[in-house]
């Protein structure tokens, strides 16, 4: 779908549908959403007054306008209660009013700039959360379904301005707002592939494919290398699959010489069966997404890379399939890590922190100065946060400040999640130097636990996105499916890191 911004007089937008918008609670439209009404002879007002439309958050009436307006149909929003009310509203709205156009054949829709009003937003930031809603809401994953000739698509949304001296930073905020969600698409279709066509080589080719449109420098190490490295915890996992593991490297220099680096480091099981400890078989088709936070770090890297921002990032994602085979890693196994660690093998379905363990030590060794992780790692958090929040953890109380403020401001929701030295005990083993399952109780933490060990003294975040990685149900701007979550985050905190000259944390 392209968005353009254009300066209109919604009365006499000429397009399919325009959007309009109303608060919870309001009897008498204002703003532009009066104008269309007076337009209309009080259409908007008869509704509101008949109860049939009350503006509450995601709710929407579609009107015909009968020839009064250029538009042929007007979609009124609701924006729910105004105290309420911010930019991760206007991105729910917007998603869920481009859909409904979708689905009544609207090609061409134009919208005004919800909440830029008494809502109290700025114009720019709002123009970009309306670009981010509707290119995220729209999104499909159609690949393998047979195309109908007169399938219904969005062609064009135009962004409704008052003045022209507005132009230039809103079309500026609105191309900023395609970007991010161009990677976050990109994320999902990399997620929601099924895993016999994006197997580690092909995640690979296609992360390869990106780096060279977008700049980036990417290094792509096979086997014989993560051999030589002594990467034996990945390529413990990867030996009961035919398929090779790769750990995939990318890097955007965004400043010249020896400046800080942001280590991004990222999940990338493109099918997890849960090896020789396998999975019940309900539901196990999911596991085709245990690569959504490498998906997320890929898709992150390609929109920095576009958007430019003066700071250094480097990208890690270790990939590899874990399947149950005659040579398969078996619980009761000691394996070594890149550092030497050793680590007692009792679950071999807790093979991401395996994998993750080895990247985190390399992302020490290219000298990253910072590092955020994510990875779908534990059932554990999904019981305890749902699929509402992904869980936060860390060894750095002013770096997590970082990553939660960046999370907020995208409306990625994060929790801080503790990190007791308590918790230790669970994780010791009586035959290596650490094991990689602590048991039933506190599974995520113990799970953050084990990856602590790789990290070192480097500020570190880890984001487990269990529950947060995909959706079961379509809201807002997120479909059925995979999410994205958390590429915006990443996004945001490596241009707010890039805002402040990359500071060093106290």
């Amino acid at each position: 779908m392209k968005v353009n911004v254009q300066v209109q007089d919604v009365v006499a937008y000429p397009g399919d549908a325009l959007i309009v918008n109303l608060f919870d609670g309001v009897r008498k439209p204002g703003g532009a959403t009066r104008a269309v009404d007076e337009a209309l002879g009080g259409l908007i007002s008869r509704v509101i007054a008949q109860r049939e439309f009350q503006g509450k958050a995601g709710s929407s009436v579609l009107l015909h306008t009968q020839g009064k307006l250029r538009a042929e149909r007007v979609l009124v929003i609701g924006l729910g209660k105004q105290e309420e009310f911010g930019l991760e509203s206007v991105r729910a709205v917007s998603g869920e009013a481009l859909r409904v156009l979708r689905r009544h054949g609207c090609r061409r829709v134009g919208t005004i700039l919800h909440g830029t009003g008494v809502g109290g937003l700025g114009v720019e930031e709002t123009a970009q959360a309306i670009t981010e809603g509707a290119l995220l809401g729209l999104y499909t994953f159609d690949r393998y379904k047979k195309k109908e000739e007169d399938r219904k698509a969005v062609q064009e949304l135009s962004l409704l301005l008052r003045e022209r001296e507005q132009m230039a930073k809103v079309r500026t905020f609105a191309a900023t707002g395609q970007v991010i969600a161009d990677a976050v698409n990109l994320a999902r279709d990399l997620v929601n592939e099924p895993s016999n066509s994006l197997t580690p080589q092909d995640l690979a080719a296609r992360a390869r494919t990106m780096a060279k449109e977008q700049k980036l420098t990417c290094q792509i190490l096979e086997r014989r290398q993560l051999e030589r490295m002594r990467m034996g915890a990945l390529l413990a996992v990867a030996q009961g699959s035919s398929r090779s593991p790769v750990l995939l490297v990318l890097s955007y220099q965004g400043r010249r010489g020896k400046q800080p680096t942001l280590g991004l480091v990222g999940k990338g099981i493109t099918f997890d069966s849960g090896g020789i400890s396998i999975k019940p078989s309900e539901g196990m088709e999911q596991m085709k997404g245990d690569m959504a936070g490498g998906a997320a770090v890929i898709a992150a890297m390609g929109a920095i890379a576009r958007l430019k921002p003066a700071i250094n990032v480097t990208a890690i994602v270790p990939a590899c399939e874990n399947l149950p085979s005659g040579s398969a890693l078996k619980p009761g196994d000691v394996v070594r890590s890149m550092d030497g660690k050793t680590i007692e093998v009792v679950n071999t379905d807790a093979e991401g922190r395996l994998i993750l363990a080895d990247a985190l030590c390399y992302a020490r060794k290219l000298g990253c100065h910072r590092l955020v992780d994510a990875a779908t790692l534990t059932g554990a958090c999904v019981v305890a946060l749902g699929s509402v929040r992904s869980g936060a953890f860390t060894n750095n109380q002013e770096w997590m400040g970082r990553v939660q403020s960046a999370a907020e401001a995208v409306g990625e929701k994060i929790w801080h999640m503790p990190m007791d030295g308590d918790y230790d005990e669970q994780i010791k083993s009586d035959v290596a130097d650490i094991r990689n399952i602590g048991g039933r109780k506190a599974g995520a933490i113990t799970a953050a636990k084990f990856l602590a060990r790789f990290v070192g003294e480097i500020p570190w975040v880890h984001l487990d996105i269990a529950g947060t990685s995909q959706a079961d149900k379509e809201k807002g701007y997120t479909p059925k499916g995979a999410t994205g979550v958390p590429v915006r985050t990443l996004i945001r905190l490596a241009l707010d890191l890039a805002q402040s000259g990359g500071k060093p944390l106290r």
